[in-house]
């Protein structure tokens, strides 16, 4: 089982995203803005971090700025979940140390498969 943050400021989206994981035997933790998000990441240290682009608080980059930052969670798994489907976003993204980038609306089978490909087994 592995530790998953949503990172997500829409409820909705981000209580679907809780059943779907949980679903899938993983213990998922929650925060619903950037600031939240990196406090939770320190308190929990996931293996995958699911982080919303734009955000109260913080943006998604200062998210993953701050979480590469830090020794205990600069390894997890970082995908931005986001509506931003511009092609300089998502390569800004990817750039700036994202290991994966989804563009809402998303199928749940593309985070299955990002999870198969990025998450231990098990």
């Amino acid at each position: 089982m592995a530790k998953v943050l949503i990172i997500e400021d829409e409820k909705d989206i981000r209580a679907n995203l809780r059943r779907f994981l949980a679903l899938e035997g993983h213990e998922v933790f929650e925060a619903e803005n950037g600031r939240q998000g990196v406090d939770t990441a320190l308190a929990c240290v996931p293996d995958l971090i699911v982080c919303d682009l734009m955000m109260p608080e913080m943006d998604g980059f200062s998210v993953l700025r701050e979480i590469r930052a830090h020794p205990p969670t600069a390894r997890a798994v970082f995908c931005f979940l986001t509506a931003s489907a511009e092609k300089d976003t998502r390569h800004k993204g990817l750039a700036c140390g994202a290991d994966e980038y989804i563009t809402k609306p998303f199928e749940l089978a593309d985070l299955r498969e990002l999870l198969r490909r990025r998450l231990p087994p098990g």
